[in-house]
């Protein structure tokens, strides 16, 4: 069991959402709050110095960074100053995420840069940075939010090509790299939600309705529960969070995560990933076309 009072973790993202519940729940681990956003807005509320604040009014210590992780030198100096301030990194969480659920032929190359960067690249390359002092002290835990890889997938990838495809990737970042650790004492797993979460990019993107999400809570559990387990015994792993919960903490009454307290969210299959995306989409066009009725009639006024 991870005696987390002597860690220090990174986790991107860390602003809001998924990545901020994470640093709250950091069980005294020292956290490093690695995101973009330095001043909130009514937006999209939240950011790193908000973060760093709650963790220190908790009593626990934070070191907050802004970073770009479409940056190779923001990953690097975020690794670097966690080393310079800490001495060590034990944990990395990879959540900073990016969704963009359109067809190839409307994806241009700056929105498919930014699915692979931010859910790939960055993953990979923190991962790099992060594992010479991991194998040193012979210990580490590294998260990756991506689904898990099967047949079925592969069937519910058009639509959405560019999100997908970099998603998997760091699925697939996960099942190699935790060969290449083996024997370290260093784990790397994935873990995705079994329904939608509520975040601001499902609410934003009109992804599904309040009552087909779970808050964020059940991720962040789902997270701890792997994150206190023997990285030597757990890894190369694409985890579902109600799997992890049930399998580590004989949880099986999850009517506390409800985003909408008296409805169950329906669980997520890809068949039903698909519609939800159909909608959304239909939804994000509507939305373009509106504003361009909007820009031509200012226009035309003038």
């Amino acid at each position: 069991m991870t005696r987390f009072a002597d860690k220090v973790a990174i986790v991107t993202g860390a602003s809001r959402g998924i990545g901020k519940a994470l640093a709250l729940a950091s069980r005294g681990t020292a956290v490093v709050v690695a995101a973009t956003t330095m001043e909130s807005n009514g937006r999209l509320p939240g950011s790193v110095p908000d973060t760093v604040r709650e963790i220190e009014a908790r009593g626990g210590r934070a070191l907050g960074l802004r970073c770009d992780v479409r940056d190779e030198a923001d990953l690097k100096d975020v690794v670097d100053r966690t080393l310079e301030r800490f001495g060590r990194v034990d944990i990395l969480v990879n959540n900073a995420g990016a969704m963009w659920i359109q067809a190839v032929e409307g994806t241009p190359a700056k929105r498919f840069d930014l699915m692979t960067s931010i859910n790939f690249r960055a993953p990979f390359l923190l991962a790099h940075h992060c594992i010479p002092d991991m194998r040193r002290r012979g210990w580490g835990h590294i998260v990756n939010m991506s689904p898990p890889l099967d047949a079925a997938v592969l069937e519910h990838v058009a639509g959405k090509v560019a999100y997908m495809a970099s998603k998997l990737d760091a699925t697939l970042l996960t099942f190699g790299l935790a060969r290449e650790v083996e024997g370290d004492g260093i784990a790397c797993n994935s873990i995705w939600p079994r329904t939608l979460i509520r975040t601001s990019a499902t609410q934003n993107l009109g992804i599904g309705s309040p009552e087909d999400w779970r808050t964020e809570d059940i991720v962040v559990d789902a997270t701890m529960a792997v994150l206190e387990q023997d990285p030597a015994e757990l890894s190369g792993n694409a985890l579902v969070d109600d799997e992890i919960l049930n399998r580590y903490k004989g949880v099986d009454d999850l009517s506390r995560y409800r985003a909408v307290p008296d409805r169950e969210p329906t669980p997520m299959t890809w068949e039903r990933w698909d519609r939800i995306a159909d909608e959304a989409r239909e939804r994000y066009f509507a939305a373009v076309e509106a504003a361009g009725r909007s820009r031509t009639a200012k226009g035309s006024s003038r």
